[in-house]
């Protein structure tokens, strides 16, 4: 099935789910620049719509919603990604629409969103670079998801995303800390990925015992693309 049916088939399925102002706002805000990045970048680069959500609603510290371009959300990890074309309503922002802006991508980065700002232009002109850029952006996480294809459990999905977020190195009481659950829980994932080739344990050269965990990249899950 090529792009134009299961762009239908992703935007019907989002607008069905949705009421109010965030389907109007999906209705209105989904347009040519929105479609383009899907189909000339998106597409070509993923093949799919999986885990990824348009005119996405994030509500503020003060119950006011912000509604981003797209937000990918493949388990802990958040993307939001802004298409931005250089047109009227750029040039004549005044001083307080462009504070509230920034202000605005401050407050999604508070909120754990990674947020990245698609020029329109190269929409248009040069797809490809785009598509560099991204893929290099994501290529961990996708390397990520790409291993889940194997046997691995929530509970290790969940370490190999923290895992690769925090470059590679990682400690019980980070997750302990972050997915909130017993040391023991932690130190029993840990095992298990280590086992599973996913993880060598570093000793600590003055306590002798281990002290964190190294995660090994699999260059075979590159090649997948």
């Amino acid at each position: 099935m090529g792009f134009a049916e299961e762009h239908r088939k992703w935007l019907e399925d989002h607008i069905s789910r949705r009421t109010g102002e965030r389907r109007g706002r999906l209705e209105r805000g989904h347009g040519h620049g929105e479609r383009m990045f899907l189909e000339k970048v998106w597409w070509p680069m993923m093949g799919h719509f999986n885990d990824l959500h348009p005119e996405y609603e994030v509500v503020d510290w003060r119950s006011k919603p912000y509604f981003v371009d797209f937000v990918w959300k493949p388990g802990q990890v958040k993307f939001a990604f802004e298409v931005k074309g250089y047109g009227p309503h750029v040039q004549n922002t005044d001083r307080t629409r462009y504070r509230q802006e920034l202000n605005r991508e401050t407050y999604l980065q508070i909120a754990g969103y990674r947020v990245v700002a698609i020029p329109y232009d190269d929409l248009d002109a040069s797809p490809e670079l785009t598509i560099t850029l991204l893929r290099t952006l994501l290529m961990p996480y996708l390397a990520v998801k790409m291993e889940e294809k194997r046997e691995f459990s929530r509970l290790e999905r969940d370490i190999l995303r923290i895992a690769v977020r925090s470059n590679g190195c990682i400690r019980p009481v980070d997750l302990v800390r972050e997915l909130g659950i017993h040391p023991r829980t932690a130190k029993k994932g840990l095992s298990a990925l280590c086992e599973k080739g996913k993880f060598s344990p570093i000793v600590s050269q003055e306590s002798g015992i281990v002290c964190r965990y190294e995660y090994i990249h699999s260059f075979k899950d590159f090649q997948l693309w």
